[in-house]
């Protein structure tokens, strides 16, 4: 038995782009055309100078991996609930109906409103639910979620420069995100386990975009153009972002939304910090917006909201469950 393999990155092959002048707005127009080019070639990249701090991710990292090291009955006692907010156990999310469970633990909690509002207005938007015995992973994941917002709301503005639309174009239901934060804990994958288990199985994302913050550890696999694996090492300082289905939809299949999976074969435990950035669930998904006048669209408009419902109803055995 062994573990599922992948070759080595080229040089390259997923590019590193310095968002630094985007996000200060002293060359926005030459970085929105490099995430564009990869957005439509690779459909990830790396960005360095992204605004997060490196004490902010490493106090959020270590919280989680201090809540996942609490007893099982104490993660359960904020237990995920169908607004999609709380603790998922392994086995709790299979990517293909065909794949075994995913080997992984997650943490979810979303947009709360000002001064820590609630917000229950969305199937998949309900209260957080935070850990009595860790009030500190309250306050290090709620930072952490507004500065990787603030990096996905950067990156929307280069989508739209990219495609020669109004710089806000992306932006224009953004004040009640329906974005999801996750820590992922991925546990050390014994070989025994087989080529067959995955930390994460091979999917594409729901939303509109990712942003990654990997650990050390390592363990992301892309799939390549001609079908083979490819490694995506942590690269020091920078954040991994990948295009979604949902903006692969909305820009009529001109951004690529590329397969990928996590396999830790490191004998380590691997921590994940996960942005799935998405506008306010009742933005309307367009790719005629967004398409060249004349061309042929391949989808029919959907809201984020009704789109995201229907993707998380076959991912998540919770859903079934309530």
């Amino acid at each position: 038995m062994n573990y599922a393999t992948a070759k080595d990155m080229e040089t390259g092959y997923i590019p590193v782009i310095d968002i630094g002048p985007l996000r200060d707005g002293s060359d926005a127009q030459r970085v929105a055309e490099a995430i564009h080019r990869a957005s439509r070639e690779v459909g990830f990249i790396y960005i360095s100078n992204h605004g997060i701090p490196a004490a902010l991710i490493e106090e959020t990292r270590g919280a989680a991996l201090d809540f996942f090291r609490l007893p099982e009955a104490q993660k359960l006692q904020v237990e995920v609930t169908s607004k999609h907010r709380g603790f998922l156990n392994v086995g709790g999310a299979k990517m293909q109906d065909d794949a075994m469970p995913d080997l992984k633990e997650s943490f979810i909690w979303g947009y709360e409103g000002p001064e820590g509002q609630a917000l229950d207005d969305h199937p998949l938007r309900g209260p957080n639910r935070w850990p009595a015995s860790q009030p500190g992973l309250r306050a290090a994941a709620r930072s952490y979620f507004d500065a990787a917002q603030d990096v996905a709301r950067h990156l929307m503005r280069a989508a739209a420069l990219g495609l020669n639309l109004p710089e806000e174009f992306f932006l224009r239901g953004h004040q009640r995100p329906l974005s999801r934060a996750s820590m992922i804990y991925y546990p050390p994958q014994p070989p025994r386990m087989g080529a067959e288990q995955f930390g994460v199985g091979p999917h594409t994302d729901f939303g509109v975009l990712t942003v990654l913050c990997q650990d050390a550890v390592g363990g992301l696999q892309v799939q390549d153009l001609s079908g083979d694996w490819v490694a995506a090492p942590p690269i020091e300082g920078t954040l991994v972002v990948n295009v979604g289905d949902l903006l692969a939809r909305w820009t009529n299949d001109q951004y690529r939304s590329t397969p990928h999976r996590v396999v830790n074969t490191s004998g380590r435990e691997r921590i994940s910090l996960v942005l799935a950035y998405d506008p306010d669930y009742p933005t309307v998904i367009d790719p005629r917006d967004v398409c060249v006048k004349g061309a042929s669209v391949a989808y029919d408009p959907t809201t984020c909201g009704d789109y995201l419902i229907w993707r998380f109803e076959k991912a998540f055995g919770y859903r079934k469950r309530d």
